[in-house]
């Protein structure tokens, strides 16, 4: 492993504990910001799995296959910087109607959550009352 590789983990890691911080805020832009590294890290994650560079992967007759570049990870790399243009289009299009509407760029505390959140965990299964059973099998394997 190179130092060059090395230098661009380090940025993935940044990059990527950077998005997950800023997407856990509560303004939206810097959810959009947080999003927008957090795909930037993914691109250079595919990047740095992809391995060394190679030929182009045109037919040359008598070249060794194991020269070519592999392809793969190029269309994974397309797709997604594809893939992350359209959420980051779809979340610039919502904080963009949030700022039409009622002029803010805070997600708003819900009420409806707070009280949810606050309830006890109630599950049916286990707190459901248990009724005795009246099976005629059940004597005969006492």
């Amino acid at each position: 492993m190179t130092t060059v590789d090395l230098a661009l983990l380090a940025a993935m890691g940044v990059m990527f504990a950077g998005g997950i911080h800023l997407v856990l805020e509560r303004n939206l832009t810097r959810i959009l910001i947080g999003v927008m590294l957090i795909n930037n890290a993914a691109v250079l994650l595919l990047f740095l799995s992809s391995g060394g560079t190679g030929a182009a992967p045109l037919f040359v007759p008598g070249r060794d296959p194991r020269e070519y570049a592999d392809t793969l990870p190029q269309a994974l790399i397309l797709t997604a910087i594809v893939i992350g243009f359209a959420v980051i289009a779809f979340l610039t299009a919502m904080i963009y109607r949030s700022w039409l509407l009622i002029r803010e760029d805070e997600v708003e505390v819900d009420a409806e959550d707070v009280k949810i959140a606050r309830m006890p965990a109630w599950d049916a299964e286990d707190d459901a009352e248990l009724v005795e059973e009246s099976s005629e099998f059940l004597d005969d394997a006492a």
